[in-house]
């Protein structure tokens, strides 16, 4: 078979996203998930000219219907009217994406989102949920606990809470920096800053101490972490999600029998690839990155290839918001790996049918064999 056949067939394991809105949207909402800023767009100025914007139209315009070369407002009303009573959009995006599964990030959603169940039935993938440490920490102290039971209190509703997960995942990029105390805390220490924040009515855990505890909670767990890095929204410090902060914690989980996947990377991805070479338990995702990359995704992806071991590489979209995002990701991804792959074949450096192991792995058996997929990949 050939690369492009077999990257084309190819049933993806998209790693990490979130649920999708089904509905129509105003074209400044669309906007808004078409860049990781809360922040409008200077006046004269739009989200759609940017790799994201030009891709999305070049890629999903297609597939409901519309030329590649679509203006911006044509393609948001063209949406809008797919989007009424017993329209597809949303199943026509998520199915066209060719996923066998979808690992969905559920501490972070939009009100009117589709549940798991409903994505699982638009899209025709198997869908399992990624819980995220953060939120469920949340969630205990809304419901009321003690400070020096917290541990306990948290470590219990973790088991609860992941009991058909499949990961859990950490984003102490956000809340704090990966520049963290690698050290697991002490008791005293975590029964002294949950009194504080239980006390300070905050909801929001920005502790840096409660956050080392809840991610060695989630060590404890034993799942996959998936653990954010690299670029986001302006609530992070970009400075300090380089996963290279990082490598004291990683190097301390060696030998423990817990995976880590490094999330998104980018611009850290070469950083990314050299943690994924050193460390057995380490694995690379560039996520988001494809998505914003556009036409540049290739470049992004050989640079992520040139140390990063084949089968410590994950596909996801990282999605949120927009079902173009779940295609879209998919698309470009599928694009890219032909042209890096292919490019390497037609210099005479690889042979096709390794490039189509490869493939193969990276797109979905790597994750099959992370997450313990055994219907996929």
């Amino acid at each position: 078979m050939s690369l492009t056949a077999a990257i084309e067939e190819l049933r993806l394991v998209d790693q990490h996203l979130h649920s999708v809105l089904p509905g129509a949207l105003a074209r400044p909402d669309l906007e808004g998930f078409l860049t990781e800023s809360d922040l409008p767009p200077p006046p004269g100025t739009t989200q759609f000219d940017s790799q994201l914007g030009f891709a999305l139209r070049r890629w999903c315009g297609p597939v409901l219907g519309l030329d590649p070369a679509v203006t911006p407002d044509a393609y948001v009303a063209h949406r809008d009217a797919l989007t009424g009573p017993g329209t597809k959009l949303p199943e026509r995006l998520l199915s066209s994406a060719g996923c066998a599964a979808l690992l969905v990030d559920t501490g972070y959603t939009m009100p009117g989102s589709v549940s798991l169940a409903e994505l699982a039935r638009l899209s025709g993938a198997q869908v399992r949920e990624v819980v995220r440490l953060e939120t469920v920490a949340e969630e205990l102290a809304a419901s009321g606990c003690t400070a020096d039971g917290f541990a306990t209190a948290y470590a219990d509703l973790l088991a609860r809470r992941t009991a058909d997960a499949v990961a859990v995942k950490s984003i102490i990029a956000y809340r704090y920096g990966l520049d963290f105390d690698p050290a697991r805390p002490g008791r005293r220490e975590v029964a002294a800053a949950a009194g504080s924040w239980l006390g300070s009515g905050q909801a929001r855990l920005t502790d840096p101490v409660l956050l080392r505890e809840v991610l060695w909670a989630g060590v404890d767990r034993g799942l996959p972490i998936q653990l954010h890095t690299g670029f986001g929204d302006p609530d992070l410090n970009l400075r300090r999600a380089d996963p290279l902060l990082a490598i004291d914690f990683l190097a301390s989980l060696s030998g423990a029998g817990v995976q880590v996947v490094l999330l998104h990377c980018y611009p850290f991805h070469r950083g990314g690839a050299f943690l994924a070479q050193a460390y057995p338990h380490v694995y690379l995702d560039l996520g988001l990155t494809i998505n914003y990359a556009g036409a540049r995704a290739a470049a992004v992806l050989a640079e992520a290839l040139e140390l990063a071991p084949f089968g410590k590489v994950l596909y996801s979209s990282d999605a949120f918001g927009l079902p173009e995002l779940v295609y879209l990701g998919a698309r470009l991804w599928r694009n890219a790996m032909a042209e890096v792959l292919g490019g390497w074949i037609a210099a005479g450096h690889w042979v096709e049918a390794d490039a189509v192991r490869v493939a193969r792995l990276i797109g979905a058996a790597n994750a099959a064999r992370l997450y313990g997929l055994p219907d996929v990949g």
